[in-house]
Formats: C-alpha cells, sequence, structure tokens
C-alpha cells in the first residue's frame, strides 16, 4: 500500500488504460478521483469495482477540453478528499486521417483534449501542490509523440506536445518537491485494437521486439512507480516492449 493516504485523479478513467490505472492506484492504497467523458455506463463499473476493493473513490463526468469544467474538477476532488497529491493526465481522443484531407475541426478536437485539457488540470493543481511542496503529475503521451505515425498528425502533435510541457513544467516546480513525467505507451490491447483486421494486428506485432500487445496495466504499473518515485523528474518512460529502441 505504497500510496496509502494519497489521493490520485486520473482523467478518462473509466475504460481501458483509464480504468487499469484507476485500479492499480486503488490496490497501492490511493483514494481515486476519477473523470468521464459521456460512458455513465462505464463510469459506475469502474466506480462500483473501485469500492469493492475497499477504495474511496468518486467518477466525475467532465470534459478536460472546456477550463471551467476542469475547475468544477478539481473542487469536487478537493471537496471529497482535501487535496489532490497525485494527476495522472491519461484522457485522450483520436481523430485520425492524412494532413491533405484533415478537417481543422478534427485537428482542434484532438488538440483542445489531448494538449489543452492536460494544461488546464496541472495549472489547476500545481499552486496546491507548490503551497504543500509535494505533488506528482503524470501525462500519458505515447510512442508516436516521440516517432510519429502516418495519419496520426494531429495525435502525434498532441502527444510530442505532452513531452514538452513536462519537461518544461518539471523544471519549473521541482524546487517545490514536485515530480512531473510521462509515460509514452506502445500499442495497447483495448477495445479500439480488438477491431483490427488480422493483418493489421500481424503488421503491428512485426514492429514490437516483445511479440505481444501491450496491456492496460502495463501502463498503470508504471504509473504507480513514477507515483512512488520521488526523486524522478522530467522523464519519458516508454513502455512500448521494445518499440522504442
Amino acid at each position: 500500500m505504497i500510496l496509502s493516504g494519497q489521493t490520485a485523479l486520473v482523467t478518462g478513467g473509466s475504460r481501458g488504460i483509464g480504468h487499469a490505472i484507476c485500479v492499480a492506484l486503488a490496490q497501492a492504497g490511493a483514494n481515486v478521483v476519477f473523470s468521464y467523458a459521456g460512458n455513465a455506463t462505464a463510469a459506475e463499473e469502474t466506480l462500483r469495482l473501485l469500492q469493492s476493493m475497499d477504495c474511496n473513490a468518486l467518477a466525475v463526468q467532465s470534459d478536460v477540453s472546456d477550463e471551467a469544467q476542469v475547475k468544477d474538477l478539481i473542487a469536487q476532488t478537493t471537496a471529497a478528499f482535501g487535496a489532490i497529491d497525485i494527476l495522472v493526465n491519461n484522457a485522450g481522443i483520436t481523430r485520425d486521417g492524412l494532413l491533405m484531407t484533415m478537417k481543422e475541426a478534427d485537428f482542434d478536437a484532438v488538440i483542445d483534449t489531448n494538449l489543452k485539457g492536460a494544461f488546464f488540470t496541472m495549472k489547476a493543481v500545481c499552486r496546491p501542490m507548490m503551497k504543500r511542496r509535494s505533488g506528482c503529475i503524470i501525462n500519458l503521451s505515447s510512442v508516436v509523440g516521440v516517432h510519429g505515425n502516418a495519419g496520426q498528425v494531429n495525435y502525434s502533435a498532441s502527444k510530442a506536445g505532452l513531452i514538452g510541457m513536462t519537461k518544461s513544467l518539471a523544471k519549473e516546480v521541482a524546487s517545490r518537491n514536485i515530480t512531473v513525467n510521462a509515460i509514452a505507451p506502445g500499442f495497447i490491447e483495448t477495445d479500439m485494437t480488438e477491431g483490427l483486421p488480422a493483418a493489421t494486428k500481424e503488421a503491428l506485432l512485426s514492429t514490437i521486439p516483445m511479440g505481444r500487445l501491450g496491456q492496460g496495466e502495463d501502463i498503470a504499473k508504471a504509473v504507480v512507480f513514477l507515483a512512488s518515485a520521488p526523486y524522478i523528474t522530467g522523464q519519458v518512460l516508454g513502455v512500448d516492449g521494445g518499440m522504442g529502441m
């Protein structure tokens, strides 16, 4: 229970990687608050699971691309638990397409959620963390934010931007004992990858030295590790089965 007594806020925590992160944080002893965009059924299932683990948990519907909603999310979290010790920026969307045919609205939507959403949450938690001289921020970037990927100019830009924000904020707040790190997942098995054609999956696997897709739990373990590592900051941890080698 290495995170016992701490409160973690996970954006986009109702499904997939976010769900796995919430479970791992609960197993480590943390109180867990997670936001979700619109799937109330998935949020209720995740909340029930966390509560069955004797975790103090709260689910809040919130659009992280809206600063007013982010402020309300932070307010509800602090009202319930007093302080936010760990922030995990996991919320993200995709609107894939080639640059030549990509609509401006699809570019903006991805940047607003994936990048600006993290800006809003980090800005909201930084001042209280600085006053307490303690805190941990973990941003979920991506292997495509490091290496790029055809058909994902918007998504790659948002995830590369997260790395830049991570390193810059880490330098700003390190003297206040606040760590800021990023995790760059590779291809993770989710609802989205389950629907891929067999040939596409084989092509993906050929790029992964470990020969398998990652699991949400692989990312969740990295989150718990960074949340319990007080002398690591400004780093990008690749959790990608060796893709980044």
